[in-house]
């Protein structure tokens, strides 16, 4: 009896998100087989019956290896770095050196992630879907809170290390990092005077190669946009 065809593993992604990003760039930089199926939230393709079925939650990242469907971009992240043959810095075997990850990755999704992202929903989202500009003490306010998190990136995980868990990227850096370019979407670097940080990015993207790029690309297009109307 011949045995089942292997169905070619399939992310639903939208590259204007963060978590998507991260998700685009690991397998791309690691080589697995993979198909991308586009999800464009701005046209509410996440609110279809087909995709509503695969996630209630209506949101990406969604991965799909043959019957196995799996939401949460920490989540997937995390299988395809245990299943799938990727350098073990990615996530590490070692019990510490696992936990190390673990630790930033449970502090990413109430710090890092709510706190970038805000500038971009200030700076960019609520003015393009209410056609009023941002509003400047929101602004400065969410800049604050931004401010607070990159302290403790340099100070807490960073330190004098290479990378946010040691020696070499790992999937906090990933999620970090895609996080961190969101707001130059609006135009905003929020590295630009952090040296530390900037140095630090700069040794992600040489590790990630052209994956970085590729995956960026849409974001670029609306920092271009953002620019233009200046």
């Amino acid at each position: 009896m011949a045995g089942r065809k292997a169905v070619e593993l399939e992310v639903y992604l939208d590259l204007l998100s963060q978590p998507c990003r991260a998700i685009h760039i690991f397998l791309n930089c690691n080589k697995i087989p993979h198909k991308v199926k586009t999800v464009a939230i701005r046209k509410g393709e996440n609110r279809t019956p087909e995709y509503t079925k695969l996630n209630p939650m209506q949101k990406v990242p969604v991965m799909v290896d043959n019957d196995f469907v799996l939401t949460e971009s920490d989540a997937i992240l995390k299988y395809l770095a245990t299943k799938y043959d990727v350098p073990g810095n990615w996530y590490p075997r070692h019990p510490e050196r696992r936990a190390r990850v673990d630790e930033y990755t449970a502090w990413h999704h109430t710090n890092t992630r709510p706190h970038a992202a805000k500038v971009f929903l200030m700076e960019v989202l609520l003015p393009h879907m209410t056609g009023q500009p941002a509003d400047p003490l929101k602004v400065e306010r969410a800049l604050a809170d931004l401010s607070d998190t990159l302290e403790k990136l340099e100070n807490m995980f960073l330190k004098r290390q290479p990378f946010l868990c040691g020696d070499d990227i790992s999937l906090a850096d990933l999620l970090a990092i895609c996080e961190l370019m969101q707001p130059l979407g609006g135009g905003r670097d929020i590295l630009k005077d952090r040296p530390k940080l900037l140095s630090w990015k700069s040794r992600v993207q040489s590790a990630l190669g052209d994956s970085f790029g590729k995956a960026h690309t849409v974001l670029y297009s609306l920092r271009d946009r953002s620019k233009a109307k200046l």
